[in-house]
């Protein structure tokens, strides 16, 4: 088949798109690379600013491009802003690229109008970006993707994608547990790929010293909860000073944040999440042991009933130091839950298999092309 990638998170879609070039297919990936991360990408479209120039040679790029993504079998868009335009303009883009292509897809893999919708008018989830428990998260992070979600164009286009498109696929439980409900019939759940046999493994045994490895984006610190992980983890620092270290990177590309990652023991990452990322993923597949999301409901959906690699943490500052200080205390269970983070991601995040669930999914859902 001949299938378009638009947009990337984390990797996700470059990640497919490899799966799918092992198993004989035809891709092509047009993203911005995810910002400053710079992932791979076939065709770069890349909005340097909002400055006037800046602005109308990204339009130009975007019109160029769009000459060439006809006659595709499968349109896949990362999200409803697929592109770095305004909702008004991307509209036509969408209906053009349904026009001209034989199937449209929409990924849910992150912030949209049905995630935050959920998170802050159901009791779907214990706890989320946009809740915890029955109260509602009100700092500014919050409140900014909620200005910027509801009740807006982007909002709009969103739920207009959702209707039109032939089907959506999740990424997580979280997001499965968001659109399956509101679109039973044409949502699935696929976990997120990855090329396990390019990652090097290395089985964690620190020997005195524990590392502990943590992400900052500056811009999304309080949202991500890395806030609250961050401070867990140098209040360890000062009670066991000899026992552990802190490696931090903050808002670097994909290559050096590999580079940081790979020298330590334990990643903290997403406190707010029910279920492993892309970027909680790949440190497992190295062999680091993850501190973040790994609810039951994780293990559930993807059907896992004897591995338990995930250390899961609450969205609160005191459990998130009582499981760090258990680590640094018992440095021994790295070393077993190392070992079965690799297991997990082999098992269920191989990304050729991941792409022949989605090849299976694409051709399974009849057009819907009005």
């Amino acid at each position: 088949m001949k299938i378009l990638l638009l947009g990337e998170y984390s990797n996700v879609h470059w990640t497919l798109a490899e799966g799918l070039r092992a198993l004989g297919h035809e891709v092509c990936v047009a993203s911005n690379g995810d910002f400053w991360k710079n992932y791979r990408r076939d065709v770069s479209l890349v909005r340097k600013s909002n400055k006037l120039l800046d602005s109308v040679s990204y339009l130009l790029q975007v019109k160029a491009a769009l000459r060439k993504m006809k006659g595709y079998d499968i349109v896949q868009i990362i999200n409803p802003l697929f592109f770095e335009l305004k909702a008004e303009r991307i509209r036509p883009i969408y209906q053009y690229l349904r026009q001209n292509n034989k199937k449209m897809f929409l990924g849910a893999y992150g912030m949209d109008y049905f995630w935050i919708n959920t998170c802050r008018t159901t009791s779907t989830f214990r706890y989320s970006d946009f809740n915890i428990g029955s109260q509602l998260r009100t700092d500014n992070a919050a409140l900014t993707e909620i200005e910027d979600w509801i009740g807006t164009e982007k909002g709009k286009l969103n739920q207009e994608i959702a209707n039109d498109c032939d089907g959506i696929i999740a990424g997580l439980y979280e997001y499965y547990a968001c659109y399956h409900p509101v679109f039973p019939e044409k949502t699935t759940f696929i976990p997120f790929p990855i090329e396990v046999g390019k990652i090097k493994f290395e089985i964690k045994n620190p020997s005195g010293i524990v590392r502990f490895f943590i992400g900052i984006q500056k811009t999304r610190h309080q949202y991500k909860g890395t806030d609250i992980m961050l401070r867990a983890l140098e209040r360890i620092k000062e009670k066991y000073p000899n026992r552990c270290e802190i490696v931090k990177a903050e808002s670097v590309p994909f290559a050096e944040y590999q580079k940081l990652m790979d020298g330590s023991d334990v990643l903290l990452d997403q406190l707010y999440s029910y279920t492993p990322a892309m970027n909680g993923l790949l440190a497992m597949a190295k062999g680091l042991v993850l501190v973040g999301g790994g609810e039951p409901e994780n293990y559930d959906i993807i059907g896992e009933k004897e591995l338990r690699p995930i250390v899961n943490v609450l969205p609160d500052e005191t459990d998130v130091f009582h499981r760090l200080e258990q680590l640094v205390l018992h440095p021994e269970q790295i070393t077993k839950l190392s070992q079965e983070s690799r297991l997990y991601v082999e098992r269920h995040h191989d990304y050729r298999q991941i792409a022949r669930r989605y090849l299976d999914f694409w051709t399974k859902c009849p057009s819907l092309k009005k």
